[in-house]
């Protein structure tokens, strides 16, 4: 119930900021495109925030928290020949 009502509070923020922008919803796309990608980089300030307090530089944090696979999640061509042997070990078992 928690989760929601922090959804809820966040959707409300937002709505003012908007307010505030004089941007009404749904946003352009270029503006909403924007505000997720701040809400992306805005998640991992915390974790890599912590890496860095504890010693860490920002680039052994960043890779330490796994911040590049969360905002570009998997990449084309990053995991296609481990998507391919996975499809062929598969294959060759059920033959």
């Amino acid at each position: 119930m928690k989760m929601y009502l922090f959804s809820l509070g966040a959707g409300l923020l937002v709505g003012v900021i908007y307010s505030l922008l004089n941007v009404r919803s749904p946003a352009p796309p270029l503006v909403a495109l924007i505000g997720l990608l701040g809400i992306l980089v805005g998640e991992q300030i915390i974790p890599v925030g912590k890496q860095m307090l504890a010693g860490s530089a920002f680039t052994l944090a960043w890779q330490h928290a796994k911040s590049a696979s969360h905002i570009f999640g998997p990449l084309p061509g990053r995991h296609a020949d481990t998507d391919a042997a996975a499809s062929t070990k598969t294959s060759e078992t059920s033959t």
